[in-house]
């Protein structure tokens, strides 16, 4: 047996005793005080088996709206017994209503009850917590209890904590109406009226309602124009914000000029004129009328006619035969022009020069040159011709002897070359055949010229104009019977005011004697051109001093290198050459219009140098290639030294005269190119599809400790390639900043939105933003464009007391109606941070530049036989284009065509693709991918790997 005891309220009639035996309810008598009573078994052996109770309805959550008072309800199966409590007291027994019932299906007693809870037992209630009430039913089983429904005074506040606040903003504008609803429970819910119309943003996408009640138009019509207001609503009341008058706007703007008038002088000096209207669009809602003049006016000439006029007649002709002399005259003083009148009369006019001794006296005149020539005049005329006719052949004929002659005593003597006056930076040398007793000798800095054999062996793929394409400075990489050598020639060089070549005849210095470009001719302008435009900082540049064994520059952390592949510089010449990268204040951009700057401006140099083969230039990009699909239009482009931007090619639109080929990887690009300069890679979107830029979001703040009450947080957007995070990293070490976690990426789309940036979560008890916006934004061209300088976003913030020093707030960055990133912070401003740097670790051990065959991972005798074996074109296809396909170097094969050993560019290119790794397995792979067992012999005994 259990015995439950009651308790009674002061002033209120006792409860009721229960106590459960078995399955009977037996009631005690009213008594202010319970003793306890005895405890009983739970049941007898004979009582029939009862469950618990179970609630088929519990009461639930209730508002007190003004005086009304609320009722709470349970029922519970089966249940002898169900009572109220309500704050850990039980309710009065006559404050029930119960009901009794039987259920038909399971035949238990199913009881309901009933209580009513006014404001004023409400509001006795004092404390934090919440007045509430619990339903307990009783069985011979046992108790149960509900669960608590609280019980609540509703209200609403009169007053909103914000209101909305009239605006004018242009057409397409994205706008901002912004609500905070009164103070009530339970919670006001908000509506918004467009003209007492209720906006729903299922119906009009242009709207957007956020979780805190604002309202977004994404961007403003002419027919948002309206008032609206905010509305508050619950169970109690309705209220309604001050109205807020929204303003859509449209600036005017200038339709198209018009053709241009004619001159309103026929003749001289006049004007003409063309007109524009402001109406493009037109001004709408007070929007500001087009900025400068409607019309435009020019001075115009028209050209006056001018009538022919007859010169002086010339002397008198000796007297002929037929007894009569001529005198002519002219149309030339002045000449008809402008539509004219010639001039009227005879131009030529005969008479008798006897007197009248001659039998024959006639008088000729002829009129311009409409009259047929006297008979004895036409003889004259054509003697003259044939007469000149026959002197021209008779020079032409002397000419070619002299020529003739000349040619074969000099023919053992100095040629000049040509060639060599096509370059910037040299003047034309001499050559000379070498000595008979070494006819196959074959000097280093003079090539054979392999045009002969190249245009008969190579097929299709080199159906091209040897004599341009194969030019004689190109040196031979393999030693395959496709490229025969020709007899070499001697290069000899003379001295006229200054240096004009590298390389110096042997009374004046060795061949291995080290020249500076700045003493050479046009080389050294170019130098001067370059010292005032580019800047060698360190970190930004490099520069070495290489021969014909060649070497890679290498700027560090940046992704920039530059590789000269052994056999460019000729034999005994040494070049001092460099790689910068231009700072963005010290260089134009080659943007325009629409496109955007994907990598850095670097230059290498000498500028005017003449390459024996084609050098490699790696350049790192921002471009998001991982789309099935091309949305990119991407195109190199180089600087002039008048400071113009030019293209060199476009990726995908190569032709024969194109004079680089670009190699495309997923984070940077490889330029093979014959001609050092300043170059840089753009893009433009290819239409439908918007293309993607790879931006770095990196959060800086103070070098802790912090001393002062004032607090920044710096948030930088920046290209995604090294060169880009490296400058940033310089300047805020400048500037006494720390990166506070590794930069996070973004993908910032080309679709014209804005990135925005805001700050949340900021402990209001310690802290307080000194913005008053509720975000910034960095414009949408200044990141595209890519022609700004590194683009950041301060966040002043500002503690309570200096004893404040942890601060925790989230920082979103995100493009409108695009991707974002979150930036949760947790830091001490008074701990020191370790210097923290996201730069690969192995980036900073590479070397600024390596020298002769330690910067190449492939040994030149290993290049020579493979050159040797893939150069010839094979009737199966296993030859260098095969070998181009395996290293995914194929876009455009004729460009290796065009060279003297395709084999040799493509493993050159291979070298600076996989300069980071130097492994030798992908090479490997394709070698033997296509049968070339022979050379991975050779590859895993000569090779050092």
């Amino acid at each position: 047996m259990r015995s439950v005891r009651m308790q009674r309220d002061q002033g209120v009639a006792p409860l009721v005793l229960l106590l459960l035996v078995g399955g009977c309810v037996v009631s005690g008598t009213e008594s202010s005080d319970y003793s306890e009573a005895e405890v009983l078994p739970d049941s007898f052996p004979s009582a029939p088996a009862e469950p618990l109770p179970e609630f088929l309805l519990e009461p639930e959550d209730a508002f007190i709206v003004k005086n009304r008072p609320v009722q709470l309800r349970c029922r519970a199966s089966p249940a002898t017994q169900i009572y109220f409590k309500c704050n850990g007291e039980w309710v009065n027994q006559n404050d029930h209503v119960t009901r009794e019932s039987l259920d038909q299906i399971t035949g238990l007693v199913v009881r309901e009850v009933d209580i009513s809870v006014s404001r004023t037992q409400v509001e006795e209630l004092f404390g934090l917590e919440d007045y509430w009430c619990q339903c307990v039913a009783w069985s011979s089983a046992g108790t149960t209890k509900s669960n608590r429904a609280y019980v609540r005074i509703a209200y609403l506040r009169k007053n909103f904590e914000q209101e909305p606040l009239g605006r004018e903003v242009r057409m397409e504008q994205e706008v901002l109406l912004q609500c905070r609803p009164p103070e009530g429970m339970p919670a006001a819910e908000v509506d918004w009226l467009k003209n007492e119309d209720v906006i729903d943003p299922s119906q009009d996408s242009n709207f957007l309602i956020t979780i805190d009640h604002d309202l977004i138009i994404k961007q403003a019509r002419l027919s948002d124009t309206a008032n609206y207001t905010c509305v508050a609503r619950n169970v109690v009341a309705k209220r309604r914000s001050s109205t807020a008058t929204l303003i859509v706007y449209v600036s005017g703007g200038w339709s198209s000029w018009t053709e241009w008038s004619e001159c309103n002088a026929r003749c001289g000096r006049g004007w003409q004129r063309r007109t524009r209207s402001c109406t493009n669009p037109a001004p709408l809602n007070g929007g500001a009328f087009c900025e400068g003049p409607p019309f435009q006016r020019v001075t115009c000439t028209t050209l006056c006619p001018v009538d022919g006029g007859w010169t002086e007649w010339a002397k008198w002709s000796a007297c002929g035969t037929e007894c009569t002399h001529w005198r002519s005259r002219e149309c030339q003083a002045p000449p008809p022009r402008n539509g004219g009148k010639h001039c009227s009369g005879s131009m030529m006019e005969s008479k008798n020069c006897t007197e009248g001794l001659c039998a024959r006296n006639k008088k000729i005149s002829i009129e311009h040159a409409s009259h047929p020539l006297a008979p004895g005049m036409g003889v004259a005329v054509y003697a003259g011709l044939v007469g000149a006719l026959l002197l021209c052949v008779i020079l032409v004929l002397c000419v070619g002897v002299l020529a003739y002659r000349r040619r074969c005593r000099h023919l053992h003597g100095d040629i000049t070359d040509s060639s060599s006056a096509l370059t910037a930076a040299f003047h034309p040398g001499n050559y000379k055949p070498p000595r008979q007793d070494n006819p196959h000798h074959l000097h280093p800095s003079a090539p054979p010229d392999l045009t002969a054999t190249a245009g008969a062996f190579r097929g299709p793929l080199f159906s091209l104009q040897q004599g341009v394409i194969d030019s004689p400075h190109k040196i031979p990489m393999t030693t395959s019977p496709l490229l025969d050598p020709l007899p070499s020639l001697k290069i000899k060089v003379y001295n006229s005011s200054t240096l004009s070549s590298m390389e110096l005849p042997a009374d004046i210095c060795s061949d291995g004697e080290i020249l500076s470009l700045k003493s050479v001719g046009t080389v050294g302008r170019e130098r001067d051109y370059h010292s005032h435009t580019l800047s060698r900082e360190p970190g930004l540049s490099t520069s070495t001093t290489l021969g014909n064994q060649g070497g890679r520059l290498t700027i560090p952390n940046t992704g920039v290198s530059l590789l000269v592949p052994p056999g460019t510089i000729p034999q005994g010449k040494f070049y001092e050459m460099y790689l910068i990268i231009n700072k963005w204040d010290k260089t134009t951009l080659p943007s325009e219009g629409s496109q955007t700057v994907l990598s850095p401006v670097v230059s290498c140099g000498p500028s005017g140098m003449l390459l024996n083969r084609p050098v490699v230039l790696t350049l790192p990009h921002c471009a998001q290639l991982d789309t099935p699909t091309p949305d990119w239009t991407l195109t190199l482009k180089t600087q002039t030294h008048q400071g113009a931007w030019e293209e060199v090619l476009t990726v995908g639109e190569e032709t024969l005269s194109s004079p680089c080929y670009l190699q495309l990887e997923e984070e940077c690009s490889h330029v093979v190119m014959e001609q050092l300069g300043t170059y840089s890679l753009v893009g433009q979107s290819c239409p439908p599809q918007p293309a993607c830029k790879r931006l770095q979001l990196a959060l800086f703040a103070p070098r802790a400790p912090c001393l002062s009450l004032d607090y920044s947080l710096r948030i930088y957007c920046i290209h995604d390639t090294p060169h880009a995070l490296k400058e940033v990293l310089d300047l805020e070490r400048s500037l006494g900043g720390v990166l506070l976690e590794d930069p996070k990426p973004l993908l910032f789309k080309d679709s014209y939105h804005n990135l925005r940036l805001s700050i949340h979560d900021i402990p209001h008890s310690h802290w307080r933003s000194k913005l008053l916006a509720k975000y910034q934004e960095i414009p949408f061209y200044h990141i595209w464009s890519g022609s700004q300088r590194p683009l950041h976003c301060t966040f002043s913030l500002e503690r309570g007391s200096l004893v404040v020093s942890q601060l925790a707030c989230k920082i979103c960055v995100r493009q409108v109606e695009g991707e974002g990133q979150i930036f949760q912070l947790h830091t001490d401003i008074q701990e020191t941070l370790p210097p923290h740097s996201p730069l690969p670790s192995g980036g900073s051990c590479l070397p600024s530049s390596q020298v002769g065959p330690y910067a190449f991972r492939l040994p030149d005798s290993i290049r020579q036989k493979i050159c040797a074996s893939l150069d010839a074109p094979s009737a199966r296809g296993c030859d260098w284009r095969l070998l181009a396909r395996s290293l995914g170097f194929d876009r455009y094969l004729n460009y290796f065509a065009t060279k003297p050993s395709p084999t040799g560019v493509l493993l050159d290119l291979w070298e600076a693709c996989h300069q980071a790794d130097a492994d030798l397995v992908s090479l490997a792979t394709a070698l033997e991918e296509m049968g070339k067992s022979e050379v991975l012999v050779v590859m895993t005994t000569d090779g050092d790997c």
